[in-house]
């Protein structure tokens, strides 16, 4: 970590910040909303924005930043946006188009970082989630390789400075790294990473690759009934994260998010609160407590 600008080294020289925002939303938030937190996180300090072809918000979220370049608050080389490619475009020729599409929308000359969003492929085509007529979700077989040589291309071009994976698991990740024609590592694996589910392995392997382990569900499982048992425990709520949070007169978040920062993970942090998004960027200060989060790793993440 780079404690001075708070920002990581990525292994083909780029930085990126340590705490980034998420810009998802679910369908029912008006996307006019999004232009607004995003801009709200950009005000707070946020510095590093995560977004994706499949939120649909990539027009919003790119306007925030150009608003927020306008008026001068900061300038593109402050800014480091994610995006990501959705699996409908696993194809070779499918990429450039892809990040093409993603690049007018935010009216932006590049993206920082692009990812492989899923490392499974979906029938190509323009709907999301592809399915047949018994609605069952419609597959792809690709070669993953294949797909990262062409996401090798945009970063020759230009169109993307670093380029990484998310929802990779560890055999999927040698795949990339023992081709023969690998001309770029992927700099980061973004995945779920929370107390409840650490990633104690995967984070030791990618710490061995030179590869950044970037935790999205910073603070807990999507709550989403159709993909999450509403009985399931909820993070924030969990008796000893909340009295840790109780004795260091901190919240249940910051210190979640802290014990991500001490284990040399990059952590996402989603809100569309304007108190809660403010109170998350208090994170990077050490004054969040050292100690909290270190007995949060004691206590709460063996589950």
């Amino acid at each position: 970590m780079d404690p001075k600008y708070q920002r990581v080294a990525l292994n083909d020289g780029h930085f990126m910040p340590v705490l980034g925002f998420g810009s998802y939303a679910p369908p029912e938030v008006p996307r006019n909303r999004v232009v607004e937190v995003t801009k709200l996180a950009i005000e707070a300090g946020f510095r590093h924005i995560d977004s994706a072809y499949l939120y649909n918000n990539e027009e919003q979220v790119g306007l925030a930043i150009r608003s927020k370049i306008a008026d001068g608050s900061v300038k593109r080389e402050d800014i480091f946006y994610t995006s990501k490619l959705w699996c409908t475009f696993f194809r070779p020729q499918l990429v450039q188009p892809a990040l093409e599409s993603s690049l007018k929308k935010l009216q932006l000359d590049y993206v920082d970082l692009y990812l492989i969003h899923f490392p499974m492929a979906l029938k190509p085509g323009e709907t999301p989630l592809p399915k047949d007529e018994n609605g069952k979700v419609m597959f792809d077989t690709v070669d993953l390789c294949a797909i990262w040589e062409a996401m090798e291309k945009c970063k020759d071009a230009g169109m993307a400075k670093s380029i990484g994976v998310s929802n990779f698991n560890r055999r999927q990740l040698e795949m990339i790294l023992n081709n023969p024609g690998l001309k770029y590592k992927p700099v980061c694996n973004q995945v779920e990473c929370h107390p409840y589910f650490n990633q104690r392995k995967l984070l030791d392997f990618c710490k061995s690759k030179d590869i950044v382990l970037v935790a999205f569900s910073a603070l807990g499982s999507h709550r989403e009934k159709q993909w999450v048992d509403q009985n399931s425990p909820v993070l924030l709520e969990d008796p000893v994260l909340c009295a840790l949070a109780k004795k260091h007169k901190r919240t249940a978040a910051l210190i979640a998010l802290r014990y991500q920062l001490q284990r040399g993970v990059v952590v996402l942090a989603k809100s569309h609160n304007e108190q809660r998004i403010r109170e998350n960027m208090k994170v990077r200060s050490r004054a969040v407590g050292l100690r909290a989060a270190a007995q949060c790793r004691s206590h709460v993440c063996f589950l």
